[in-house]
């Protein structure tokens, strides 16, 4: 069975043993050959995603330079793309975008080949995936459960074995509910940091474009390339790196009087288990009371942030147009249990809106407290799951139930990584890291490691491959952060190559370096050096090297360039490469452009 985790497909690509037009024409055989059909609302031509794949091909040469190439992957239908209609799970409300959001435009540069759109809780409002008139994707385990929501359809596809990453959004957990459901990663950047520009919103303040994948290391590569400032996104954020953790961390767990896992004992067995997990890697668990996070979740649905929802479809939901004239072109394809809680948000004033600011900020001021204690919370990403009977049956409440643990996360300002934790009565579940604003990386570096401790030989979704190897820590050799001329691209990055040095990761340094342009030098390099009032994160790419080919890469490093003691922005610390103080006397500080590659791109 072909492999397209990410990491898999670039070693493919570049022992030459599969092309990217191979890799397309397998996508598609899967997706005819699915038993699922309700995961797609629609598709790119097949034989324009070939020619994607070909234009590719001829263009090997910028393999390198693309850390996405020939990498299949999908979109949720609230995401905009030039060629397909945004539909955001409703016929009547679709139309044909003129460009691609942000996010799949920045995919596409990086060589990614979109396959299509997935199917959704209707205007993202859910987290069963039952809400939808283009079907419900089930569950890969059970046809009887179901998928998780809102990004129910993105989930599947992963799961299955379909795209080897998807981008879905989340405002309450739906870019983690259904990767605990699916058996795979669900990634929730902090808020802003990746550009929701050409995404149909839902609560637009809160809204992010999430990422569903194999692994954290996947995930990772993902958010690399869609991370970054949009001007045109008001929502936007400048990225700050924050680390995570030291080398000892603590992590919250929930007291006994937090604990409500609906009476699904197994779903609290493996929590008990992803605690365990953790402690062996090194973490201390402090128990700590959920409440102060669950009246934030709860402002989500019973506060003034519902009548975001009516801002945003409102019009739609209610049969008028722009100008609130009723329209007599609506199929009736609105989803009774959607309409109900959109409508709900014409309940909430003004002044609503500000008590319920004034509430969260309280909270929040409260939950600052839990964070002067731990490092990160690991929490369950749901108590439990359902039938899709049951959903049936109590819509409202039952969906509630699932967003317990989640619902809190955008509206606090955190990041959150959801990971597979095992498996109970054959059906998946997950726990999920949440951190801080911007300690991202930390959270997918952590994510990854109790991802690969917690679950007993961990699988791909519901396929049978085993996941790649770790992006982010355990592989034997040495960790070389680079900054400069030897990133992929540059003119001295085949002093890796050809020494077998394998790219780790791209991430960058804490947010206390300073980046300077060396005169002088021939190709063109930077310095870089710790700054002790201040700085900003450096973006840098750490290899991996084996002990012999790190000896002579080292021993060809001129001066006034060094190798010493680099600190990422997740608390490690890799060798790298340092300036000698000396060097600087005469160097342009260039910090502001955060990497070599920003800088050589204003300089050109």
């Amino acid at each position: 069975m072909l492999d397209l985790q990410i990491s898999v497909l670039q070693e493919a690509y570049a022992s030459g043993t599969t092309t990217p037009e191979q890799v397309v024409a397998e996508v598609y055989r899967r997706i005819e050959a699915c038993s699922d059909q309700a995961v797609w609302i629609s598709l790119i031509p097949p034989e324009d995603a070939a020619a994607a794949a070909q234009a590719l091909s001829k263009d090997g040469d910028q393999r390198e330079e693309m850390p996405l190439f020939g990498v299949p992957f999908a979109i949720k239908d609230n995401i905009d793309c030039a060629e397909l209609p945004t539909t955001a799970g409703c016929p009547s409300y679709a139309y044909t975008p003129g460009d691609d959001a942000t996010a799949v435009a920045r995919l596409r540069a990086a060589g990614a080949i979109l396959i299509g759109k997935t199917n959704l809780d209707q205007f993202a409002t859910g987290l069963v995936g039952t809400r939808s008139p283009y079907g419900s994707p089930h569950s890969p385990f059970s046809e009887e459960y179901i998928s998780g929501g809102s990004s129910s359809g993105s989930a599947v596809a992963v799961a299955r074995g379909l795209v080897s990453f998807a981008l879905g959004t989340d405002t309450a957990g739906s870019g983690r509910v259904p990767a605990s459901f699916n058996n795979i990663v669900g990634y929730k950047p902090t808020r802003g940091i990746g550009s929701t520009k050409g995404v149909v919103p839902a609560c637009r303040t809160l809204d992010c474009v999430s990422v569903f994948a194999a692994t954290c290391g996947d995930a990772a590569v993902v958010k690399k390339v869609i991370e970054g400032f949009d001007a045109g996104d008001p929502y936007s954020r400048v990225l700050d790196v924050r680390p995570l953790h030291g080398a000892e961390f603590s992590f919250g767990v929930l007291d006994e009087g937090s604990r409500n896992f609906m009476a699904d004992e197994g779903a609290e067995a493996l929590y008990d288990g992803a605690i365990k997990a953790l402690k062996r890697l090194g973490g201390v668990p402090v128990e700590f009371d959920y409440t102060p996070f669950r009246k934030a979740a709860e402002l989500l649905y019973a506060g003034p942030w519902v009548a975001e929802r009516y801002a945003a479809i409102g019009r739609h939901i209610d049969g008028k147009n722009e100008n609130d004239e009723p329209r007599s072109d609506l199929a009736g394809d609105i989803d009774p249990v959607v309409a109900g809680i959109v409508r709900g948000g014409l309940s909430s004033s003004a002044v609503d809106a500000f008590l319920g600011q004034y509430l969260l900020a309280d909270l929040r001021r409260t939950i600052d407290q839990t964070w002067n204690q731990v490092d990160v919370l690991l929490l369950p990403t749901t108590p439990t799951t359902y039938r899709k009977d049951e959903i049936a049956a109590d819509p409202v409440s039952l969906n509630a139930n699932l967003g317990l643990y989640t619902n809190f996360v955008n509206l606090t300002d955190c990041a959150a990584v959801a990971v597979p934790v095992g498996f109970r009565n054959g059906l998946p579940a997950g726990a999920t890291l949440v951190g801080p604003a911007f300690t991202d990386e930390g959270l997918l570096s952590l994510g990854d490691k109790l991802h690969r401790s917690a679950s007993h030989e961990p699988r791909v979704g519901a396929t049978d491959v085993p996941l790649s190897p770790s992006l982010a820590g355990g592989s034997q050799g040495i960790e070389l952060a680079v900054v400069g001329a030897h990133l992929v691209g540059q003119p001295l990055n085949w002093q890796l190559t050809s020494r077998g040095a394998k790219l780790k990761e791209a991430t960058h340094t804490t947010g206390n370096y300073n980046l300077f342009a060396l005169a002088n030098t021939k190709p063109a390099k930077p310095g870089l050096a710790r700054s002790v009032r201040g700085g900003v994160a450096i973006e840098v790419e750490v290899w991996l090297l084996s002990d012999e080919a790190f000896g002579s890469f080292t021993a060809e490093v001129p001066a006034p360039l060094a190798i010493g003691n680099v600190e990422l922005a997740d608390g490690r610390w890799v060798k790298g490469f340092v300036c000698e103080p000396w060097a600087l006397v005469d160097a342009d500080d260039i910090s502001k452009f955060g990497g070599w590659r920003a800088y050589l791109a204003d300089s050109q």
